[in-house]
This record gives structure tokens, C-alpha cells and sequence, in this order.
């Protein structure tokens, strides 16, 4: 799983690898078959990037553009959010539509447009301190889009329950992003956790492909929160070492027998990291099936609420 690449003035590496891979790398860890993958990938992405500056394409425009696709998604998911593929077992009481799915095919437009405009600006030398400010700022706006159309669709709906569990999604996203620009402020980085944008982008379009919008809301409702607190307390840590002159704190996997306890601290590329994304990805296909909670349709909080009055 992949994020794209601000629009900005960076000095790349000689070998041109992804900083996950690099990292994977340097920390001796073992790699799984998902770095050739990803270095494979990282190799047509430049090839199209390199053909796209020859017709003239700038950062800018692939940045707007995504924005755009990602509006095209939105809507699509306030149309049919809670709606299982035509082409799936029928589930009693959950419509049926391709809705998730055309969400999915602009999602995947959008992401493109993501990974290749800090390409474009890498290798076209084009880079712009104003171009990383559109491309971050696009880029939260986009993650707010997406839920504000599921949104809309459960509030059409009448869905108390997943209407509060879009907004924690819109929360821990813009949280995640904010306490890496707020710690950074004080400490030299702060890019750790799982759940980054590369990861939510990637479980938004399995749900989308597969018609399990609601599966996707609830495991970005809960999960996400533990990488904002992991940030949070790696920046206290960080700052009560320092002041001490101590080292810092460790931000990798942890040490001993106890490492294998935490598989998500382990970076891109390695096997512990890989397992937790099956489980993620697993939850996002068959966690219907085995809850039918997860199909949209139950509304606890709405019960609850209409209860009270």
C-alpha cells in the first residue's frame, strides 16, 4: 500500500526506492512479497509520469483532477453507500446497485492522479512549496468527501448509528494528519502508525469494489484512533527524552519476544506488517457475511435514542 508524494522541493535518494522499503531495509527486517511488488509498481508509475511530462501535465492539474474523480466518488457513495453488488448473494432488506462499485472505479482515478503528481513534480523538476500545500490540503478535504457522501446516504436513510460512525472516520482522518503536522512542529518526525493515508485509501476501495461501505465505516470509526494516540504519546515520549538527554524513543517493533505482541509497529514491506493487513482486508470482505451488523441496516442508536423519547 502506497501514498503519493508532495508537491514539493525534496532531494530524493540515489537508488529512488520508497522511504517504506529503505526503511524495511536499513532495520534488517525480512521482506515479503510485497516489496518486489511495490518496487515493480514504483517502476510504471515513473514510466507513465516521465510520458504524461512529455504531453505537458503538471503537479497542479493531476492534484485537481483527483480532487475532482474524488467528488465523482462521493456522490456515487450518497447514492448507494449501503448498497450490495447486483452480482453478490442477496441479502433481505440491503438494496442492490452498482453505486459502490462506480465509486470505487473514481476512487482508483483519484489515486492515481494522487501517486502521480509528486512524481510528475519529482521527476519533471517541478516541485513547488505552494504545489505540496494544494496537495495536502486536496488531500483531507478528499478523505472528508468520501464520508460526507455516506453521510448522506445514511441520513437519507434515517441511520443514526452509521451517520455518527462517518463523522468519527472524517474525525480520525483529519486527527491522523494533524498531529503529524502539530508534533512535527516539535520533533523531527512523527510518521508512525498504521493506519496512514496509503493503508485508508487502500481499505476504501476494497470496500467499495466489494459493496461493504458499512464493513469499511465501522474499522475506520475504531481503528484509526489508536495511530492518532500512538503519534500523541510518541511526541510526549519524544520531548520528555529529549528534555531529560535521553535517546529517543523507540518507533519501530518492539524488542524481545514482545515484538511479535504489536505485528503493526513493523514497517511496509515485512511479514508481521503484511499479516495485519490480511486481517484488515478479511474483516472488509467476509466481516458481513459472519455480522450482518455490517451491512448498514442495523441502527442502535437510533433505537436508543427513539427510545428516549
Amino acid at each position: 500500500m502506497t501514498s503519493s508524494n508532495h508537491n514539493r522541493v525534496v532531494t530524493e535518494p540515489a537508488d529512488d526506492q520508497p522511504r517504506d522499503f529503505r526503511q524495511l531495509r536499513a532495520s534488517g527486517g525480512k521482506p515479503s512479497i510485497g516489496v518486489p511488488i511495490g518496487l515493480g509498481f514504483a517502476v510504471s508509475r515513473d514510466a507513465l509520469a516521465r510520458f504524461l511530462i512529455r504531453v505537458g501535465l503538471r503537479p497542479n492539474h493531476c492534484t485537481a483532477l483527483g480532487f475532482v474523480w474524488t467528488c465523482g466518488a462521493g456522490i456515487c457513495l450518497a447514492l448507494g453507500a449501503g448498497h450490495q453488488s447486483p452480482a453478490g448473494e442477496p441479502v433481505s432488506g440491503v438494496p442492490s446497485s452498482l453505486w459502490p462499485v462506480w465509486a470505487g472505479v473514481f476512487l482508483v482515478l483519484a489515486a492515481a492522479m494522487d501517486m502521480l503528481d509528486g512524481t510528475i513534480a519529482r521527476l519533471g523538476n517541478m516541485g513547488s512549496q505552494f504545489g505540496g500545500f494544494l496537495d495536502s490540503s486536496l488531500d483531507r478535504v478528499s478523505d472528508m468527501v468520501v464520508y460526507l457522501g455516506c453521510i448522506w446516504y445514511f441520513a437519507a436513510a434515517g441511520n443514526l448509528t452509521f451517520v455518527v460512525l462517518c463523522v468519527l472516520c472524517i474525525i480520525h482522518g483529519t486527527m491522523i494528519s494533524y498531529a503529524k503536522a502539530r508534533a512535527e512542529t516539535l520533533i523531527p518526525d512523527c510518521s508512525i502508525g498504521y493506519w496512514l493515508r496509503g493503508e485508508r485509501a487502500a481499505a476504501t476501495l476494497i470496500a467499495a469494489f466489494s459493496s461493504h461501505l458499512p464493513a469499511l465505516i465501522v474499522q475506520q470509526a475504531i481503528l484509526p484512533a489508536f495511530t492518532v494516540w500512538r503519534r500523541g504519546l510518541y511526541t510526549y515520549q519524544y520531548l520528555r527524552a529529549e528534555a531529560v538527554g535521553k535517546p529517543a524513543p523507540n518507533r519501530g517493533p518492539m524488542s524481545g519476544a514482545w515484538r511479535y505482541l504489536a505485528p503493526w509497529r513493523f514497517p511496509r514491506g515485512s511479514v508481521p506488517y503484511d499479516v495485519v493487513t490480511a486481517i484488515n482486508i478479511a474483516f472488509l470482505l467476509f466481516g458481513p457475511w459472519a455480522w450482518p451488523a455490517l451491512y448498514g441496516q442495523a441502527d442502535p442508536l437510533g433505537d436508543w435514542w427513539m427510545s428516549l423519547s
